[in-house]
C-alpha cells in the first residue's frame, strides 16, 4: 500500500486571554512601596450623593482588606473628614504592615463659610474645606488625617487638586512632602488630579513618586497618553488610575449618565455605546474592560476604584478578574475606538 502523503496542518489563530489579579502587588515607581493592582477609593464612603451608615462604610472597608486590597485611598475632602474617621476605625484592627495608605493635602476643614462650590456630601460634618497649599498648611493638614486616621503615618501623601494653585502647590506643599519624605513620615510623594497637563508639568519641575490621575486615562478618554504618561515612564512615575468609568458613564451608558460629575455630551455617549455593542460581541462586560484597560500602560501600577458598600466592591473585583480576549481589543481598534497607538493589557 502506498504511504499516505503527509499534510501540514497551519495553526489558527491563537485567542488569547487575559486574566489581572487583583491582588497582585507592584512596586510603586522607584520607591520601596507595593500596592496591590486593585485599591479602595473612599469618597463614596464619606457620602457621596447620597449617605453611607457608619456600619456600611466600614464593612466596605473591612471587604476590600478582606479579599486581599492592600491600597486604600482618601482624602479630608471626603465627607469631610468622615471617610477618613471611618477607614481609621477598620484600619485600626489590622497590621500596619498589611495596607498601603494614601490620604491628601490642600484643603483644612474649618468652621467657615464655603470657599469653593459645595461638594455634594451627604451626611458630612457642618465644617468648610478651606484651600491651603502653604507649607504650614500642609503639615496642619497631614496632623490632622493622622488623628483622623487614627495612625501615626500614611505610606502615600498627594497634593489635592491644586488646579489654580500651581505656583504654591510646588512653592509651599511639594516642599513640605519633600521632607515629611526625606524623614521617613511618608513614603511616596503624589499629586491628585482630574487633569493631565498640571501633572506633567510637576513631572518636568519637581521630584514625584506617584500621581493618582482620576478620569482622564480610561476607554473613553486617553488626554494623559500624549504627555503625561510618557514622562512618567522615562522618570519612573508611578500612575495611580482612578475614575476609570468615568463617573459612570462606563458603567451604565443612558441618555441621564453622568460623565465628569456632569451629564454626559452626546458625543461621548454615542461612544460609551458604541463600546458597549463590541464588548458585547465578546461576552465582556463594559465594567470588565473599563476597569482593566488602564493596565495596558506600563506607568499605570493600579486601580482605584470607588464602592459605597460590600456588594459594588465585590462586582469590581469580579470585573478586575473577569478574562478578556486580545480580539476585544483588536475590535475596539478596528471600529475607531482605540488609537493603533493605545497600549491594551
Amino acid at each position: 500500500m502506498a504511504a499516505r502523503a503527509s499534510r501540514r496542518i497551519e495553526p489558527g489563530p491563537i485567542l488569547r486571554e487575559v486574566c489581572l489579579d487583583p491582588t497582585t502587588r507592584v512596586r510603586l515607581g522607584r520607591t520601596a512601596i507595593e500596592i496591590t493592582r486593585l485599591g479602595l477609593g473612599t469618597a463614596p464612603l464619606g457620602g457621596l450623593y447620597e449617605a453611607v451608615s457608619d456600619t456600611v462604610a466600614e464593612a466596605t472597608v473591612r471587604a476590600a482588606l478582606d479579599h486581599g486590597l492592600g491600597l486604600v485611598d482618601t482624602a479630608p475632602l471626603y465627607g469631610y473628614g468622615l471617610a477618613e474617621q471611618r477607614v481609621g476605625r477598620v484600619l485600626a484592627e489590622r497590621e500596619r504592615g498589611s495596607f498601603v495608605l494614601a490620604t491628601k493635602v490642600g484643603r483644612l476643614l474649618r468652621n467657615v463659610a464655603l470657599t469653593e462650590p459645595l461638594h455634594p456630601f451627604v451626611g458630612a460634618p457642618d465644617v468648610s474645606p478651606v484651600f491651603d497649599f502653604s507649607y504650614d498648611g500642609v503639615m496642619r493638614s497631614l496632623e490632622e488625617s493622622l488623628e483622623r486616621l487614627g495612625v501615626d503615618r500614611v505610606d502615600i501623601l498627594h497634593i489635592h487638586d491644586p488646579d489654580e494653585h500651581h505656583d504654591e502647590a510646588l512653592e509651599g506643599a511639594y516642599r513640605a512632602l519633600d521632607r515629611l519624605r526625606a524623614e521617613g513620615t511618608i513614603g511616596a510623594v503624589g499629586a491628585g488630579m482630574n487633569q493631565s497637563a498640571m501633572l506633567a508639568r510637576f513631572a518636568r519641575e519637581a521630584d514625584f513618586d506617584c500621581f493618582l490621575l482620576a478620569g482622564r486615562y480610561t476607554l473613553l478618554d486617553q488626554d494623559a497618553l500624549t504627555e503625561l504618561l510618557p514622562i512618567c515612564t522615562q522618570r519612573n512615575i508611578a500612575i495611580i488610575a482612578g475614575g476609570v468609568y468615568n463617573s459612570g458613564l462606563l458603567a451604565d451608558p443612558r441618555p441621564d449618565a453622568p460623565y465628569d460629575y456632569r451629564q454626559a455630551p452626546a458625543p461621548l455617549l454615542e461612544q460609551a455605546l458604541q463600546l458597549r455593542a463590541v464588548c458585547d460581541r465578546h461576552g465582556v462586560p463594559l465594567k470588565a474592560a473599563a476597569i482593566q484597560f488602564p493596565l495596558g500602560h506600563p506607568a499605570v501600577a493600579g486601580i482605584v476604584i470607588g464602592a459605597r458598600a460590600p456588594d459594588e466592591l465585590v462586582e469590581s473585583i469580579a470585573m478586575f478578574r473577569y478574562p478578556i480576549p486580545a480580539d476585544l481589543w483588536g475590535e475596539l481598534r478596528s471600529e475607531g475606538l482605540l488609537g493603533a497607538e493605545v497600549p491594551t493589557p
